[in-house]
């Protein structure tokens, strides 16, 4: 069986989409703060297979904007509660340089304790919060080729062209094999 650790309804709903039998846990595992992502994933698999035996996927997204050198990347979740989308974007557009990747790794974990990584990444630009802000930084990523943030998508539209999706694949085309 696989589980994917999560407790976030809507990005289990996605998983599960494409994956199909998966299993979500809402275990709660402390998470390092970190830089680099794979070194943040690699850490809450650990602790994962602690509390069950199993397959695990956790997974990471984060945004990194070209004016800040790539933060705040993994540590997205303090910059939006110090600056919320507001800031991020009057940051970015202060700057002069409102581009951004929006990228998510997937990190697996077999019984035997190997691990694997699936990236998918998303480029595009930050703009004035748009749209619902009910989802992260949805409202002020806007990704190439379109017009509307990710907040102003629907569902199934942002979810075709995800960051998520595209390490989902990568993952489903692995286990497969």
């Amino acid at each position: 069986m696989l589980y994917f650790i999560t407790g976030n309804e809507n990005k289990f709903r996605e998983v599960k989409s494409i994956l199909g039998g998966v299993e979500q846990l809402d275990v709660d595992l402390s998470e390092i703060q970190e830089i680099d992502a794979k070194v943040i994933i690699n850490s809450k698999l650990k602790e994962a297979l602690k509390h069950r035996e199993g397959d695990f996927i956790v997974e990471d997204t984060s945004l990194y904007l070209d004016a800040l050198n790539g933060l705040p990347g993994p540590l997205i979740k303090w910059f939006l509660k110090t600056t919320g989308n507001d800031g991020l974007a009057k940051i970015a557009l202060s700057l002069g340089n409102n581009n951004a990747e929006a990228k998510t790794i997937i990190g697996y974990v077999e019984k035997s304790g190997a691990v694997s990584f699936f990236e998918g990444a998303v480029k595009g630009r930050i703009v004035e919060p748009r749209g619902d802000s009910s989802f992260g930084w949805d409202p002020i990523f806007i990704p190439d080729g379109y017009n509307k943030t990710f907040s102003e998508m629907s569902e199934e539209e942002k979810n075709s062209i995800s960051m998520r999706r595209i390490a989902l694949n990568k993952l489903k085309e692995y286990l497969s094999v």
